[in-house]
């Protein structure tokens, strides 16, 4: 009979939240290596690549491969045949290994974890605790899956009930395009069917955990009707063209994973979680013989691609940007932005708000005239970094305040990830704004660019307070101009028509 330990299962938690935080799957990483081979959009390309140089950067420096590290969502499939050598429950074990990988000192993760999340919000400052899945099974082990899951990505999940005669494949179609591309593409979908609806969504998030194999699914055939499902929404997902990051391209899925259950006769439900570019899980089994060891990939199967700034980007001088230069940024432009920005998102622009509403105004030492705004919550630093990793957040959280900011506060520019919304887009045109785009999925890559970092106000918000960032070459790209016009929109449109009318080389994997 196997005893597993206490200390063994929190030790191998901690290590592979560690593994998980600078290590894809190397699934992952190979396929996207196809992806940026095959892929013709100029600017879909030049997301990838910086996604693939900061991925082998991450592997190389041991560094969050997102500033975002994610909940912890574990899968633990315990043996009935296991004893435990254990005074805490299974779920206060993962909570312990959680805790010791997140405020690991040689690499410090972010904590992004709220409790009391319908009020207070307040941060549990170490990210548990985590969301535990537990199976018992036969056997004599316990084996566990450990993901990392960013709240971009986490936040586009969406559920249907249809109907038992309703096409899964028309509802997919319908649904992706207005999941925008918050959840930083190319990445996966998991697709859960059947069961209840909680149950549909528990499938769709634990078919995330396999491993990509569309390419080889591809080349040896499909070998049931959920094969073949998955290689057709595969296809038709990638000919809506949204492609990386939102900008227009061939490839906005690697894989498309369904995992099904029974149902009742009168239901059909069906839930759909994306995976981002930050695809971030590992498996490891308990015998009882000590802690997983889990070994580092070779860093030789890393694609060969090292991202370096087009020729064509225009060094921009934040501390002399004038409304003026911003108006003259077209959509598209590809800048690198130098000098001093502010940061602040959902929490601080809320706390912003507030302060307008009671007639306050900003606090002492806070000025946005003229200056630009970074949606960022970055990763703390460790040894000599100034910052640690640091890309950008969801952009279209921050719609309902972009009015009030511009308005007030004298800013003239943002910097975020995927899109904006009508709202956010109407008061960009009304105030003659921009918004630039950095890519998600290259933390570690734009930290690099911050040479020196400070805390101005809201330090009790931690990784939401306000920073001033001094940034030499940062790249972005124009994606919402001071006519209102976004390459998110254009972008896609332009692509899908491409590929639908069967003018380009190659076709989506």
């Amino acid at each position: 009979m196997t005893i597993i330990k206490q200390q063994d299962v929190i030790a191998s938690v901690a290590d592979a939240l560690q593994y998980i935080s600078y290590y894809h799957p190397m699934d992952y990483i190979e396929s996207l290596g196809r992806a940026y081979e095959l892929e013709e959009s100029p600017a879909a390309r030049d997301a990838i690549a910086q996604i693939l140089t900061n991925s082998r950067m991450c592997a190389e420096g041991h560094r969050p491969i997102c500033q975002d590290t994610g909940i912890v969502v574990a899968f633990v499939k315990v043996g009935m045949n296991v004893r435990w050598d254990a005074t805490l429950t299974l779920t206060e074990m993962i909570n312990e290994g959680v805790r010791r990988a997140y405020l690991d000192p040689d690499n410090t993760l972010r904590a992004s974890i709220v409790t009391d999340p319908a009020f207070t919000r307040k941060n549990t400052r170490d990210n548990t605790p985590a969301v535990v899945h537990v199976d018992m099974v036969p056997g004599d082990t316990v084996e566990i899956t450990v993901s990392a899951k960013g709240g971009g990505s986490e936040n586009k999940a969406k559920f249907v009930m249809l109907n038992p005669s309703d096409s899964i494949v028309d509802w997919v179609l319908k649904t992706v395009p207005t999941m925008g591309a918050g959840w930083c593409p190319p990445g996966m979908l998991g697709i859960g069917i059947g069961g209840s609806a909680e149950k549909a969504m528990v499938l769709a998030k634990e078919s995330l955990m396999d491993p990509i194999d569309m390419a080889e699914l591809k080349a040896r055939g499909p070998r049931n009707p959920v094969e073949e499902l998955r290689i057709e929404l595969h296809d038709k997902v990638n000919a809506l063209g949204i492609g990386a990051q939102g900008l227009g391209g061939l490839s906005t899925v690697l894989d498309v994973k369904i995992l099904d259950y029974p149902t009742h006769a009168a239901s059909k439900p069906v839930a759909m979680i994306p995976n981002c570019a930050a695809t971030r899980h590992v498996h490891f089994t308990l015998d009882g013989s000590g802690p997983s060891k889990l070994a580092p990939p070779d860093l030789s199967r890393w694609p060969k691609v090292d991202w370096k700034p087009s020729a064509e980007s225009r060094r921009v001088n934040l501390d002399a940007l004038t409304p003026q230069e911003v108006a003259s940024w077209k959509p598209g432009d590809r800048l690198l932005l130098n000098g001093k920005m502010l940061t602040g998102r959902d929490a601080a622009h809320k706390r912003i708000a507030d302060l307008y509403a009671s007639g306050k105004g900003l606090p002492e030492g806070v000025d946005f005239r003229n200056r630009v705004i970074y949606y960022v919550g970055p990763v703390d630093p460790v040894r000599d970094e100034v910052v640690g990793p640091a890309g950008p957040t969801t952009a279209t959280r921050m719609d309902k305040f972009t009015e009030m900011m511009l308005a007030n506060t004298g800013l003239i520019a943002m910097i975020g990830k995927a899109e904006r919304g009508p709202v956010g887009i109407e008061a960009i045109r009304k105030h003659k704004a921009a918004y630039l785009m950095a890519v998600g999925g290259a933390a570690y890559l734009v930290s690099k660019a911050i040479k020196s970092s400070r805390v101005v106000a809201f330090a009790d918000l931690g990784m939401e307070a306000i920073y001033e960032f001094e940034v030499k070459d940062m790249p972005v790209t124009v994606a919402v101009d001071s006519n209102g016009t976004s390459v998110h929109q254009s972008g896609p449109a332009e692509w899908s028509q491409k590929i639908a009318a069967g003018s380009i080389k190659t076709r989506a994997r």
